[in-house]
């Protein structure tokens, strides 16, 4: 059960919930012994599933507790009330940098202040080998009396000394400061994942927005670790251009790339932030001071207010609620149903053999493959369909038809070209291109399929409709399987555009990028998403196409065993496990 204002736990009555997140929930208590107030937090009931926990939560406690710096909020005390683990932290009168820069921004002197005291806090704390693992603007607490501290330090790495069964992204660090490595899940993590969190931030302060913001956490993880990073002048032209520098070494995607330190990084930050233009400083200073725009406020939190559960988010220790004025909810997105509306200029099929292998050869033509040989016993039907487009050129179906009577005698060039025409054609119409991807996944044309699928979801997201389960499964299907020809990009967004479950499309991007980019890229992809969302069903196919495929094939027979033996497992996802696991000598 959760604390209640007025219980006494320990030598401390709850006075007030001061926040909650998924990792812990705030509150303010008095010590009467003492005479003063303190932030106890109370970790996620969930860690304790893990009989082990506590024990490792007070190891890993007791050395962030270690921790003596005048810009670190002290940690006064660990213990357990009832079975549950707390911390208990000095109290802090003042509101959190976020707050600041939502409400009133600051100042160009105060942005160095702040700037200098996270970087000799980071610097202290990495010397003695604590990382931070999740700087945030929400973790950063100006005090009225104008001393800046860090807080939290060291609470995502007590939160993964456990193996609870949380969901991932809740103990991970917030997504829009994460790092590359540590949004990958790697183990190996070093000062090097605090610097760019914190480079994050230089950015924030600097361009007045965070470099990746989108609809969901998944698309911003995704960014991090995948999109280069928006170049700060053009995102803000008043940024000079040895800020920009600085910025774009802080969030160097390899670690090897970044500043070799904190300290490195703050003076390099803070000999550009006094070269820039006095104009621009200003200029600087109120863009983060602005109301939230819909490209500043990150996935999961509401303007004004502090980070949600389930964002990876936590409340600041010792703060106490400070009246916020509203905002609305503006982050939500508005340029979804234009991702898939450009002109593509030619579309692949894959194979309608019966006979096909599991993943197409990368060095065969799709669209060839399809068609195959011409057969003359075609041609009849070929000019039957040429004569129902003549009688009706405007009908999609009817150009359908014509694909694949193309497709039958071996007309590539036909077939590419009725099909952009049928995909114009289809303007709004869900069913056709619900219907048309059906009829491509029963030939097994999964580019095909996928494409169509897709611009269906678009649609029915337009719409407002609810996605029946068989026809999510279907599209799931299909985007996993198209994700493995070169053409898949450009076709299917991935990432970028969700309608249904966003971790598929990470899963559809993993299998792309392993079959055309690099295959050691590929398997950190899909490790990032196995980190981020347990229990899928087709993370653990991939692992085994993956196994396979890196010529381990006795390795992969228990997953492949274990998806054929779970009855929650889909036909699509155990056909292929099926035709995997008797491939293996």
């Amino acid at each position: 059960m959760p604390f209640t204002v007025g219980e006494t736990v320990g030598p401390y009555r709850i006075m007030e919930q001061m926040g909650q997140g998924g990792m812990a929930t705030v509150f303010k208590a008095y010590h009467a012994a003492l005479d003063r107030y303190v932030a106890l937090k109370v970790l996620h009931p969930a860690f304790l599933e893990d009989p082990n926990f506590l024990a490792r939560f007070q190891r890993e406690a007791r050395l962030v507790a270690k921790l003596d710096h005048p810009n670190i909020v002290p940690i006064y005390d660990y213990a357990e009330y009832e079975g549950r683990p707390y911390l208990v932290m000095k109290y802090i009168e003042g509101e959190t940098l976020k707050a600041r820069l939502v409400k009133d921004g600051l100042q160009p002197e105060a942005v160095e202040q702040a700037v200098d005291a996270i970087g000799l806090a980071l610097s202290y704390a990495h010397k003695r080998g604590v990382l931070h693992r999740d700087i945030k603007p929400s973790n950063v607490l100006l005090a009225d009396d104008g001393q800046v501290y860090l807080a939290d330090f060291g609470l995502a790495r007590i939160a993964q000394s456990g193996e609870s069964t949380l969901t991932s992204d809740m103990i991970l660090g917030t997504p829009q400061y994460i790092s590359p490595e540590q949004a990958m899940g790697r183990k190996d993590l070093d000062e090097g994942t605090d610097i760019y969190s914190f480079g994050v931030m230089l950015y924030e302060l600097a361009v007045g927005q965070v470099p990746f913001s989108a609809d969901t956490p998944f698309s911003i993880i995704h960014d991090h670790i995948y999109s280069p990073l928006p170049l700060p002048q053009k995102v803000n032209p008043n940024v000079s251009d040895g800020m920009e520098r600085v910025l774009l070494k802080a969030l160097s995607k390899d670690r090897g790339d970044r500043y070799k330190d904190v300290h490195s990084m703050v003076d390099a930050f803070k000999k550009a932030w006094r070269e820039m233009p006095g104009a621009a400083l200003s200029e600087a200073a109120t863009v983060v001071a602005l109301p939230v725009r819909p490209g500043n406020v990150p996935a999961g939190e509401a303007p004004g207010a502090e980070p949600q559960a389930g964002a990876g988010a936590e409340p600041a220790a010792g703060l106490p609620p400070k009246p916020r004025r509203k905002v609305p909810w503006m982050w939500v997105a508005v340029g979804v149903a234009l991702c898939i509306a450009c002109v593509f200029l030619a579309f692949t099929l894959r194979s309608i053999n019966q006979n096909k292998p599991l993943r197409a050869t990368q060095a065969a033509a799709p669209l060839e493959a399809v068609t195959g040989s011409p057969d003359p016993r075609q041609a009849t039907g070929l000019e039957s369909a040429k004569q129902k487009v003549i009688d009706n050129p405007d009908d999609p179906r009817v150009r359908l038809d014509l694909v694949f009577a193309y497709a039958a005698v071996g007309d590539t060039e036909g077939a590419e070209r009725e099909l952009e025409t049928a995909y114009q054609l289809g303007g709004e119409d869900i069913r056709f291109f619900i219907d048309a991807g059906y009829r491509f996944a029963e030939r097994q044309s999964w580019l095909a399929a996928a494409r169509m699928f897709v611009r269906a979801l678009e649609l029915q997201k337009q719409a407002g409709n609810t996605v029946d389960e068989p026809f999510r499964t279907a599209v799931h299907q299909a985007v996993y399987m198209a994700a493995e020809f070169p053409q898949a990009r450009d076709y299917i967004p991935f990432s970028k555009y969700e309608p249904l479950d966003p971790s598929m499309y990470m899963v559809a991007d993993a299998r792309y990028i392993f079959y055309n980019i690099d295959q050691a890229d590929g398997q950190a992809a899909l490790e990032a998403v196995r980190f981020l969302k347990e229990g899928m069903y087709e993370t653990d196919l991939l692992l085994a196409e993956f196994i396979m495929e890196l010529g381990r094939a006795d390795e992969a027979r228990p997953l492949l065993e274990t998806l054929l033996s779970k009855t929650a497992v889909h036909e699509w996802i155990k056909s292929l496990a099926d035709e995997m696991l008797n491939s293996i000598p």
